[in-house]
């Protein structure tokens, strides 16, 4: 069910209805864990049995953690991890590793039948995650995870509160990816006095506008990039349909985000932010602190750090950082365009801290204070957002070929007229986003602040609160942004990272 559909609007709009009823308060977790099973199963019910299935995995192998003193918690944490990565495995990378095995001519093609047709279940990379999540978290404290003992629970309470962790259809399907330390200590009974409105509602216009207006929007014009479309256009047709694409990718998914985070918060339970202006970043490590912030960190915490991180030497660090980056390229999706891709992100890291050691300097630039600063700055940004957006070729092109060909023809079509027709309407709908992205580029917002004598707040807040507007003018833009979502909606597409 997709979060941009009437389905899904008269769907929630009964689980709302119902949820905070004072009959309904004690059942509110069973409430739920129904809504995600419809809400899952609404195109595909065969599904839930894999669902189900990884819930019952990680509630038995964490309730055993919990449980169990110190070598046996390890066995069991071990077989978890182990058996969740092999489900990952089977019904994401079968298909792949049976078309790799079919090309090499290893073996006949009928054993590899069942792989070629396995079916990818959506959201599967995402609850793989939060059930390892739940395991490290367990094994690290003892079977405690966050404020929450496990071993104090019955294993009952527990299954209840795992399947809702894990299950939980705001998040489910897209993410943000949740580590079981920031959710288990929010499970429990909720009030209607208490829902966070500001939150939530700024964070659902926002989110359906960037998915609904730009991101559905500008879905027809990311046609023109396919092989071999884009070989009879201009280079600089070529270059604004890419940068069209860039703001289309982030439009889709920080909006789906939002939108998870702002039905979440109308149910009263606080999902983390997962984008953070992505596109103003100064660097390539900080692109990655600010984009799909919930994987990175995921990444980076159950990851990098058990790889050895940047404490075992510079090679070292180095090879960390391909790996961990080459594996979330995989995860991206069962091609190997999407681990090259996840190479060619961790050679840009691996170069960009290459570079920072030979200076002897770490971290990021920081915030211009003067007019020199802030073009320099923007110059970085440039060069990171170009960067990124020629590796997004790898997702919408996934043969190496076309990848190759469209460089080519930027290369080789100057000559070519721009077709205003393709050019125009991308500038429209990224218009937004970029005004978006530029009230909250570090040196402007510090210009403003400084121009405004009072510090702006360092979240990902909404465009209206950037840089302090009157409430009259931030109510506008809200009203304007809700009267597109009615009126100038593109066409119904699925999220993007239904695919991983």
């Amino acid at each position: 069910m997709l979060f941009n559909s009437l389905a899904f609007v008269a769907f929630f709009l009964v689980v709302f209805g119902v949820y905070y009823l004072p009959v309904v308060r004690r059942f509110q977790i069973q409430l739920l864990l129904i809504a995600s099973a419809v809400f899952y199963a609404w195109e595909m019910p065969s599904l839930l049995l894999l669902l189900g299935f990884s819930v019952l995995l990680n509630s038995i192998t964490s309730f055993q953690v919990a449980k169990s003193e110190r070598p046996k918690q390890i066995k069991w944490a071990t077989f978890g991890i182990v058996a969740n990565l092999t489900l990952l495995s089977v019904f994401k990378y079968g298909a792949l590793l049976a078309h790799t095995v079919a090309d090499l001519g290893k073996a006949h093609v009928d054993p590899a039948f069942l792989l070629f047709h396995i079916p990818l279940p959506i959201g599967i990379s995402f609850y793989t995650f939060e059930g390892i999540s739940l395991l490290v978290d367990a094994l690290a404290g003892s079977g405690q995870v966050g404020t929450v003992d496990l071993k104090s629970l019955k294993f009952t309470d527990h299954l209840k509160q795992t399947a809702l962790f894990i299950a939980f259809f705001p998040h489910l399907i897209a993410g943000p990816i949740l580590k079981a330390r920031q959710f288990y200590p929010q499970i429990g009974p909720k009030n209607f006095r208490d829902i966070n409105w500001d939150r939530a509602i700024s964070c659902l216009i926002i989110g359906y506008f960037l998915k609904v207006v730009v991101a559905d929007n500008l879905h027809d014009f990311s046609f023109w990039i396919q092989y071999p479309v884009f070989e009879v256009e201009s280079s600089i047709t070529l270059v604004f349909l890419l940068f069209g694409y860039s703001i289309q990718i982030f439009s889709d998914f920080a909006g789906y985000s939002l939108i998870a985070i702002g039905v979440a918060a109308v149910l009263g339970y606080n999902l983390p932010d997962n984008f953070n202006f992505p596109y103003v970043s100064r660097s390539i490590s900080e692109f990655w602190r600010r984009w799909h912030i919930s994987l990175s960190t995921w990444l980076r915490d159950y990851l990098y750090f058990p790889l050895g991180g940047n404490r075992r030497g510079a090679l070292r660090t180095y090879l960390n950082l391909m790996v961990v980056m080459i594996l979330g390229g995989l995860w991206h999706g069962a091609a190997l365009s999407f681990a090259v891709w996840g190479a060619y992100h961790g050679v840009g890291l691996a170069a960009e801290r290459w570079i920072s050691d030979l200076r002897g300097r770490r971290g990021d630039v920081n915030d211009a204070t003067t007019w020199p600063g802030l073009i320099a700055d923007l110059g970085r940004a440039f060069l990171v957002f170009g960067f990124v957006s020629l590796g997004w070729l790898l997702f919408k092109l996934q043969h190496f070929s076309h990848v190759l060909a469209f460089l080519s023809s930027l290369r080789t079509n100057i000559h070519l007229r721009p077709d205003p027709m393709m050019i125009l309407p991308v500038i429209i709908y990224t218009f937004p986003v970029v005004i978006y992205h530029a009230m909250h580029f570090p040196g402007l917002r510090e210009l403003f602040a400084r121009s405004a004598a009072k510090p702006v707040a360092d979240h990902p807040a909404p465009v209206a609160n950037a840089v302090r507007l009157p409430a009259m003018v931030a109510q506008f833009i809200y009203a304007a942004m809700l009267a597109l979502i009615v009126v100038n909606y593109g066409s119904t597409n699925a999220f993007i990272y239904f695919q991983f």
